[in-house]
């Protein structure tokens, strides 16, 4: 499944759709002159080919200020895992492996909140 871009009008409408069709959804916030936001992009990529049961959306931060900020994000890149709905089981700043975070996606990885 491609990248779901996200921004602040349409944030509530695209968390309905995937919360209702998938488990497991990755809220990835960076901005375009970021390299690390592009690097995790890439891990992310290779994490959502393996797995369909998978939504990643990504929040341009400078293009979605006010969204920015309701999630407290202060550090780029961040993301966030949510699994069953709004359920947060991971939040993380900074470049990850993919296979940490198909660890974290399974409840295996390191600082899982479940």
């Amino acid at each position: 499944m491609p990248f779901i871009e996200v921004n602040e009008s349409n944030i509530a409408e695209v968390l309905e759709k995937e919360f209702a069709n998938i488990r497991t959804v990755i809220m990835k916030f960076g901005t375009l002159w970021c390299n690390a936001c592009h690097a995790l992009e890439s891990e992310l990529a290779y994490v959502n080919d393996k797995h369909s049961d998978i939504a990643v959306l990504i929040i341009d931060t400078d293009e979605s200020p006010d969204l920015t900020d309701r999630h407290n994000i202060r550090l780029l890149p961040t993301f966030v895992v949510y699994k069953n709905s709004h359920t947060i089981i991971y939040r993380g700043e900074g470049l990850m492996p993919a296979q940490e975070i198909e660890a974290i996606i399974k409840g295996e990885g390191p600082d899982a909140l479940s």
